[in-house]
Protein backbone atom coordinates (compact mmCIF):
# COMPACT_ATOMS: atom_id res chain seq x y z
CA UNK A 1 0.00 0.00 0.00
CA UNK A 2 1.34 3.40 -1.03
CA UNK A 3 0.50 6.84 0.31
CA UNK A 4 0.82 9.27 -2.60
CA UNK A 5 0.71 12.95 -1.68
CA UNK A 6 0.14 15.77 -4.16
CA UNK A 7 1.88 19.05 -3.47
CA UNK A 8 0.75 22.58 -4.28
CA UNK A 9 -2.55 21.60 -5.89
CA UNK A 10 -4.39 24.73 -4.71
CA UNK A 11 -3.04 28.07 -5.89
CA UNK A 12 -3.65 29.93 -2.61
CA UNK A 13 -1.73 27.30 -0.66
CA UNK A 14 1.16 27.42 -3.12
CA UNK A 15 1.34 31.14 -2.44
CA UNK A 16 1.24 30.78 1.34
CA UNK A 17 3.91 28.05 1.17
CA UNK A 18 6.08 30.43 -0.84
CA UNK A 19 5.70 33.09 1.85
CA UNK A 20 6.49 30.62 4.62
CA UNK A 21 9.32 28.57 3.11
CA UNK A 22 10.55 30.45 0.05
CA UNK A 23 9.49 27.60 -2.21
CA UNK A 24 8.58 28.86 -5.68
CA UNK A 25 4.92 29.82 -5.95
CA UNK A 26 4.74 28.99 -9.65
CA UNK A 27 2.75 25.85 -10.40
CA UNK A 28 4.24 22.98 -12.36
CA UNK A 29 2.98 21.69 -15.70
CA UNK A 30 2.37 18.25 -14.15
CA UNK A 31 1.29 17.20 -10.66
CA UNK A 32 4.04 17.30 -8.04
CA UNK A 33 3.94 14.24 -5.81
CA UNK A 34 5.86 12.40 -3.12
CA UNK A 35 5.38 9.24 -1.06
CA UNK A 36 4.86 8.46 2.60
CA UNK A 37 5.45 4.95 3.97
CA UNK A 38 2.63 2.89 5.44
CA UNK A 39 4.08 3.55 8.91
CA UNK A 40 2.97 7.16 8.44
CA UNK A 41 -0.70 6.21 8.77
CA UNK A 42 -2.59 7.53 11.80
CA UNK A 43 -5.85 5.58 11.93
CA UNK A 44 -9.11 5.44 13.86
CA UNK A 45 -8.96 9.05 15.08
CA UNK A 46 -6.11 8.11 17.40
CA UNK A 47 -4.27 11.04 19.01
CA UNK A 48 -1.37 12.63 17.15
CA UNK A 49 1.77 12.99 19.26
CA UNK A 50 4.01 15.87 18.23
CA UNK A 51 7.45 14.35 17.52
CA UNK A 52 10.41 15.43 19.63
CA UNK A 53 12.47 16.34 16.55
CA UNK A 54 10.21 19.21 15.44
CA UNK A 55 9.19 22.47 17.05
CA UNK A 56 6.63 23.35 14.36
CA UNK A 57 4.31 20.69 12.98
CA UNK A 58 1.58 21.96 10.64
CA UNK A 59 -1.76 20.39 9.68
CA UNK A 60 -2.70 20.11 5.99
CA UNK A 61 -6.22 18.75 5.46
CA UNK A 62 -6.85 16.97 2.16
CA UNK A 63 -9.39 14.94 0.24
CA UNK A 64 -8.16 11.34 0.04
CA UNK A 65 -8.98 8.99 -2.84
CA UNK A 66 -8.63 5.24 -2.33
CA UNK A 67 -7.66 3.23 -5.40
CA UNK A 68 -9.75 0.09 -5.94
CA UNK A 69 -8.25 -1.38 -9.14
CA UNK A 70 -4.75 -2.17 -10.33
CA UNK A 71 -3.60 0.13 -13.09
CA UNK A 72 -0.53 1.41 -14.87
CA UNK A 73 -0.18 4.11 -17.55
CA UNK A 74 -3.85 4.96 -17.10
CA UNK A 75 -5.40 7.32 -19.64
CA UNK A 76 -7.00 10.34 -18.01
CA UNK A 77 -10.36 9.57 -19.61
CA UNK A 78 -10.39 6.19 -17.85
CA UNK A 79 -9.04 7.32 -14.48
CA UNK A 80 -12.50 7.61 -12.90
CA UNK A 81 -12.80 3.82 -13.10
CA UNK A 82 -10.04 3.36 -10.54
CA UNK A 83 -11.77 4.78 -7.46
CA UNK A 84 -15.26 4.89 -6.02
CA UNK A 85 -14.81 6.19 -2.44
CA UNK A 86 -13.28 9.26 -0.85
CA UNK A 87 -12.28 10.24 2.65
CA UNK A 88 -10.28 12.92 4.43
CA UNK A 89 -6.73 12.99 5.67
CA UNK A 90 -4.19 15.29 7.23
CA UNK A 91 -0.66 15.51 5.88
CA UNK A 92 1.24 16.52 9.00
CA UNK A 93 4.41 18.40 8.07
CA UNK A 94 7.41 19.28 10.23
CA UNK A 95 7.63 22.76 8.77
CA UNK A 96 10.89 23.66 10.47
CA UNK A 97 12.56 20.59 8.99
CA UNK A 98 11.02 21.34 5.60
CA UNK A 99 12.38 24.90 5.59
CA UNK A 100 15.85 23.60 6.39
CA UNK A 101 15.64 20.96 3.65
CA UNK A 102 14.51 23.51 1.07
CA UNK A 103 17.29 25.91 2.04
CA UNK A 104 19.92 23.16 1.72
CA UNK A 105 18.44 21.53 -1.38
CA UNK A 106 17.79 18.26 0.46
CA UNK A 107 14.91 15.76 0.21
CA UNK A 108 11.86 16.40 2.39
CA UNK A 109 11.31 12.90 3.81
CA UNK A 110 12.23 13.80 7.42
CA UNK A 111 9.63 16.58 7.29
CA UNK A 112 6.90 14.58 5.57
CA UNK A 113 7.33 10.82 5.97
CA UNK A 114 7.71 10.38 9.72
CA UNK A 115 5.60 7.91 11.70
CA UNK A 116 1.90 8.79 12.04
CA UNK A 117 2.24 11.85 9.81
CA UNK A 118 -0.71 10.84 7.61
CA UNK A 119 -3.98 10.97 9.54
CA UNK A 120 -6.72 9.05 7.71
CA UNK A 121 -10.45 9.12 8.32
CA UNK A 122 -11.87 5.82 9.63
CA UNK A 123 -14.72 6.15 7.16
CA UNK A 124 -14.63 6.44 3.38
CA UNK A 125 -17.79 7.62 1.63
CA UNK A 126 -18.98 6.20 -1.69
CA UNK A 127 -18.66 8.97 -4.24
CA UNK A 128 -22.16 8.13 -5.47
CA UNK A 129 -23.55 9.24 -2.08
CA UNK A 130 -21.90 12.63 -2.56
CA UNK A 131 -23.35 13.32 -5.99
CA UNK A 132 -20.86 11.38 -8.07
CA UNK A 133 -18.57 14.27 -9.05
CA UNK A 134 -15.23 14.23 -7.26
CA UNK A 135 -14.53 17.74 -8.57
CA UNK A 136 -17.59 19.17 -6.83
CA UNK A 137 -16.90 18.41 -3.17
CA UNK A 138 -16.34 20.66 -0.17
CA UNK A 139 -14.42 19.95 3.01
CA UNK A 140 -13.19 21.88 6.02
CA UNK A 141 -10.85 21.55 8.97
CA UNK A 142 -11.44 23.11 12.38
CA UNK A 143 -8.99 23.50 15.25
CA UNK A 144 -10.69 23.69 18.65
CA UNK A 145 -13.96 24.41 16.86
CA UNK A 146 -12.59 27.27 14.73
CA UNK A 147 -12.60 26.61 10.98
CA UNK A 148 -9.08 27.07 9.63
CA UNK A 149 -9.27 25.46 6.18
CA UNK A 150 -12.02 25.26 3.59
CA UNK A 151 -11.47 23.30 0.41
CA UNK A 152 -13.45 23.01 -2.80
CA UNK A 153 -12.18 20.31 -5.13
CA UNK A 154 -13.32 22.37 -8.11
CA UNK A 155 -10.39 24.69 -7.31
CA UNK A 156 -7.75 21.99 -7.70
CA UNK A 157 -5.06 22.87 -10.20
CA UNK A 158 -4.92 19.20 -11.24
CA UNK A 159 -8.09 17.12 -11.15
CA UNK A 160 -8.19 13.71 -9.50
CA UNK A 161 -8.33 12.06 -12.93
CA UNK A 162 -5.30 14.03 -14.08
CA UNK A 163 -3.41 13.05 -10.93
CA UNK A 164 -4.17 9.36 -11.37
CA UNK A 165 -3.13 9.46 -15.01
CA UNK A 166 0.11 11.31 -14.24
CA UNK A 167 1.21 9.22 -11.27
CA UNK A 168 0.39 5.92 -12.99
CA UNK A 169 2.89 6.69 -15.74
CA UNK A 170 5.65 6.15 -13.18
CA UNK A 171 4.31 3.68 -10.62
CA UNK A 172 1.64 0.98 -10.74
CA UNK A 173 -1.42 1.84 -8.69
CA UNK A 174 -2.73 -1.03 -6.59
CA UNK A 175 -5.88 -1.68 -4.62
CA UNK A 176 -5.76 0.20 -1.33
CA UNK A 177 -3.29 2.86 -2.45
CA UNK A 178 -4.19 6.27 -1.05
CA UNK A 179 -3.90 9.58 -2.88
CA UNK A 180 -3.83 12.70 -0.72
CA UNK A 181 -4.93 15.23 -3.31
CA UNK A 182 -3.45 18.45 -1.92
CA UNK A 183 -4.36 21.00 0.70
CA UNK A 184 -6.08 24.40 0.40
CA UNK A 185 -4.82 27.54 2.09
CA UNK A 186 -5.01 27.99 5.84
CA UNK A 187 -2.38 25.53 7.07
CA UNK A 188 -0.91 26.18 10.49
CA UNK A 189 0.78 24.73 13.56
CA UNK A 190 -0.67 22.32 16.09
CA UNK A 191 -0.04 22.34 19.82
CA UNK A 192 -0.69 19.87 22.64
CA UNK A 193 -4.30 20.11 23.75
CA UNK A 194 -5.66 21.01 20.32
CA UNK A 195 -8.59 19.09 18.88
CA UNK A 196 -8.80 18.69 15.10
CA UNK A 197 -12.08 17.97 13.35
CA UNK A 198 -12.70 17.71 9.62
CA UNK A 199 -15.89 17.42 7.60
CA UNK A 200 -16.61 16.33 4.04
CA UNK A 201 -19.89 17.68 2.68
CA UNK A 202 -21.04 18.16 6.27
CA UNK A 203 -20.04 14.65 7.41
CA UNK A 204 -17.58 14.64 10.27
CA UNK A 205 -14.86 12.15 9.33
CA UNK A 206 -11.95 13.24 11.51
CA UNK A 207 -12.05 14.11 15.22
CA UNK A 208 -8.90 13.63 17.28
CA UNK A 209 -6.59 15.29 19.77
CA UNK A 210 -3.04 16.57 19.62
CA UNK A 211 -0.74 15.41 22.41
Amino acid sequence: MKIICIGRNYRAHAEELHRDTGLAAETAAEPVWFLKPDTALLRNNDPFYIPAFSQEVHYECELVVRIDRVGRSIAEKFAHRYFSEVGLGIDFTARDLQREAIARGLPWEPAKAFDRSAALSPQFVPLAELGGDVQNLHFELAVNGEVRQQGATGEMLFTVDRIIAAVSQYTTLRMGDLIYTGTPAGVGPVAPGDCLTAKLEGRRLLDFDIK
